[in-house]
């Protein structure tokens, strides 16, 4: 038997490429092995968005090529590899072959070739097809990617010459994966997409609205978790949908990416800080005690120091439950990388501090306020005297946690369990993480 090892770097959806892609090796015959120096095949799924990635995607493939020894075999592939494919062939020869995004049969047939002896072609057509392949189950949650590409033209980003342009992947093939992961226990159902508010715009007379009844109708105890909406179109559809569906969490990802308009204008961003204060204030005031998440960008060309305190005093203003920043990233062949005034890396790295830090105190803040009071938890992981969950304001793997000491003492009658939906009565806070206990 063939063993292999897939490391996977970058957003949920390269982990939803990862496993699907486990699934179809799974299907082949193939073992999967937990630790890398005991797999006949590597292979490293690489995120090539900004600099920070394609650095530690580099790393993570140069540690693999020391790992592999004589007998193994390297294969890269994923968006770093479609987008630099001659330059790491040439930087890189420890690895054995390389593909570019949605290739999984030329990669399977590449593998099986290795696994008979054979030799094959190395190098992909990298090829963007929008393929449907169920994934394996995670613990206590599943993403479900519901679109690949993009249509936006955003100044900064190199996702649509990566994965190509906007396809909605067909609906029932997304609630046939959605009812194998609820039959297998999976809790909680994350959509994820470039942009999963343009669903079914490629579609006749079906949208994301159209998908999120029909899953909410799909038989079980689960959640529908939306993550990665453009703000310009978020439709009052929409969010009038979410109050009143109880399988759809109260957490909304909107990446605004800035609040200045001159900013939004130069990122090729939709909207203005107008519109996006009128929004926040609708969701808010439609969805009762929703959680935002959203990200921003310090240091795009041409912002100055009044720019970036327009910026901090949106994010004093607005609040949000959740917030991630980047630096900006100088990505050749975008537009914005021919942009005039280029920041500083020490201003960007103050910035971003800056912001961090004062988004700790609001969260602090803001988890302070959730003491004494009682929420629906999910079980994500159990060890002895401590179990880890998730509240509906805490999206896995970017939020922070609920820690519950003590769960054995729940009840004598029954063992918690990953995947269990428990009661929680929160006893302390910190800047991101909770403390709980289990509330009988």
């Amino acid at each position: 038997m063939t063993k292999i090892n897939i490391t996977t770097l970058g957003c949920p959806k390269n982990i939803v490429d990862s496993e699907h892609l486990a699934r179809r090796f799974e299907s082949e015959g193939f073992v999967h092995a937990d630790d890398a120096n005991d797999a006949d095949i590597l292979l490293v799924n690489t995120c090539g968005f900004i600099r920070d990635a394609k650095e530690e995607s580099i790393e993570e493939i140069l540690r693999l090529a020391r790992v592999k020894g004589k007998k193994a075999k390297l294969v890269v592939f994923g968006c770093l590899a479609k987008r630099y494919r001659d330059e790491l062939m040439k930087e890189i020869p420890e690895m054995d072959a390389i593909f570019g995004v949605g290739e999984d049969s030329s990669i399977i047939e590449y593998c099986k070739g290795l696994a008979t002896g054979k030799r094959q072609e190395a190098i992909g057509d990298i090829k963007i097809p929008v393929a449907y392949r169920p994934s394996p189950i995670a613990s206590s949650y599943a993403y479900l990617k519901i679109a690949e590409g993009c249509d936006k033209k955003c100044t900064f980003c190199v996702i649509p010459s990566i994965r190509g342009r906007f396809r909605s992947i067909p609906p029932e093939k997304i609630l046939k994966e959605a009812g194998e992961h609820i039959k297998n226990g999976v809790r909680e159902l994350i959509l994820v997409a470039q942009d999963i508010t343009k669903y079914g715009k490629d579609l006749a007379g079906y949208n994301l609205v159209s998908l999120l009844k029909d899953l909410a109708s799909l038989t079980g105890d689960f959640r529908i978790r939306l993550l990665y909406l453009y703000p310009t179109e978020i439709t009052d559809e929409l969010l009038e949908l979410i109050a009143k569906e109880d399988k759809i969490q109260k957490y909304l990802d909107i990446p605004l990416q800035h609040s200045e308009d001159k900013i939004l204008r130069l990122m090729g961003r939709r909207g203005t800080r107008k519109e996006y204060i009128k929004l926040i204030r609708n969701i808010r005031r439609t969805i009762p005690g929703v959680a935002l998440r959203t990200t921003f960008i310090v240091g795009f060309p041409g912002e100055t120091e009044e720019d970036f305190q327009g910026l901090v005093d949106f994010i004093e203003e607005m609040r949000f439950d959740r917030l991630g920043v980047f630096k900006y990233s100088k990505e050749e062949g975008t537009p914005a990388s021919k942009l005039k005034g280029h920041v500083p890396e020490k201003v960007k790295d103050r910035r971003l501090d800056e912001i961090m830090k004062r988004q700790a105190l609001i969260s602090l803040e803001k988890n302070m306020e959730l003491i004494g009071r009682r929420y629906e938890a999910i079980i994500d992981e159990v060890d002895g005297t401590i179990a880890i969950a998730r509240l509906y304001s805490h999206a896995p793997e970017i939020d922070g946690v609920v820690i519950i000491e003590k769960p054995e003492a729940r009840s004598q009658k029954s063992e918690l369990r990953v995947g269990d939906i428990v009661t929680v009565e929160i006893v302390d806070a910190f800047d991101y993480d909770l403390k709980g206990v289990l509330y009988p």
